[in-house]
């Protein structure tokens, strides 16, 4: 049984803009503070036999300048790599490039991990989904490295991942993270109006569900 309200409640979601590369891009942060030591975080996130527990499958040279590929999913080169700190990385998918910055902060025995997803994205699409798009799945991710971590919130084997989506449980979760993601963008600047057609459409993309 997972603590779908607990886990929802434990992660900080921001929404902004920086200069990256060529111009201005989307940034969709994530941050959670994690009950276990900055190196275990550290291995959770970058050793290839611990990620598949709670993310998915990953095969490639996870160092300094390797590629990797997650199994049905992006794939990329690692471009920086701070022990334990944090590391950056290309997330290529679907002919789009983005990139990943994971920073992680020992907080005494505990680890606050968080993630930017940075994109140049469409605006065309950004209005149609919003951050949720992306930012959903990595609220997914957070809660399959809650459990793996041994957070309250319960585990969620990766292999039953869309069983459980497609459960009361799960959609429950994708709409509380939807909400959040849609509180997320309203606080970064975009007008409720389109942020709410934004984050419907989201949770209909998820969930299967016509959006409101």
């Amino acid at each position: 049984m997972i603590d779908v309200h607990h886990q929802i409640a434990a992660v900080r979601r921001t929404v902004d803009t920086r200069v990256h590369g060529a111009g201005e891009a989307r940034v969709v942060t994530l941050a959670q503070t994690y009950d276990a030591p900055v190196e275990d975080v550290w291995d959770a996130v970058t050793r290839a036999e611990r990620i598949p527990r709670w993310f998915l499958p990953v095969s490639g040279d996870l160092r300094l300048g390797g590629s990797y590929q997650l199994e049905g999913n992006a794939g990329g080169t690692v471009e920086r790599c701070d022990p334990p700190e944090g590391f950056a990385a290309t997330w290529e998918h679907g002919g789009d490039v983005s990139w990943i910055e994971v920073r992680l902060t020992a907080e005494g025995g505990r680890t606050r991990l968080r993630l930017d997803h940075i994109a140049h994205v469409d605006e065309e699409r950004w209005a149609q989904f919003g951050p949720g798009a992306v930012g959903v799945g990595w609220d997914l991710g957070l809660l399959g490295l809650a459990g793996h971590l041994g957070s309250p919130a319960g585990v969620l084997d990766p292999k039953d991942g869309m069983a459980w989506l497609a459960s009361d449980e799960g959609r429950d979760f994708v709409v509380r993270s939807s909400e959040g993601w849609y509180a997320a963008n309203v606080a970064g600047g975009e007008p409720e109006a389109s942020a709410r057609g934004a984050a419907d459409r989201t949770t209909a993309a998820y969930t299967g569900a016509e959006p409101a």
